[in-house]
């Protein structure tokens, strides 16, 4: 099975973390931490900044690794770094998502978040209460 090497970003402002819904795709429609793909030049730090500026022309910071999801989707595997981030500069413009959500440790549960992305909710809600 083909495995795709993806980064996400858990953006967090305030106590609360910023979730996107794809507005493309397979997963129409499905919540997910805001990402893409790492290119082969690239460390998955690089990565999560470029995919961030591109997909919400927003300049984040990574501060550290959380946790790397490994999802099997039917037709491939997915491996994703998971970075706490914080924003450096810019609005959070969506181009490429159909919507977005702050949410707090009491609400992240709340939405219909895609497979890999919904194993992290624990995660975050763990991380958001040592804060």
């Amino acid at each position: 099975m083909k495995t795709v090497r993806v980064v996400a970003a858990i953006i967090i402002e305030n106590g609360k973390v910023f979730a996107t819904q794809r507005g493309y795709g397979e997963f129409k429609d499905g919540w997910e931490f805001p990402g893409g793909k790492i290119e082969p030049s690239e460390t998955p730090e690089e990565a999560i900044v470029r995919e961030i500026k591109e997909e919400l022309d927003t300049e984040v910071e990574v501060i550290e690794l959380l946790d790397t999801v490994e999802y099997d989707y039917p037709n491939f595997h997915l491996s994703m770094g998971c970075f706490i981030c914080k924003i450096k500069s810019g609005d959070l413009v969506l181009k490429e998502h159909e919507a977005a959500k702050w949410l707090t440790k009491d609400t992240l549960g709340s939405l219909e978040w895609l497979p890999a992305d919904m194993g992290l909710v624990g995660e975050i809600e763990k991380y958001l209460k040592e804060d």
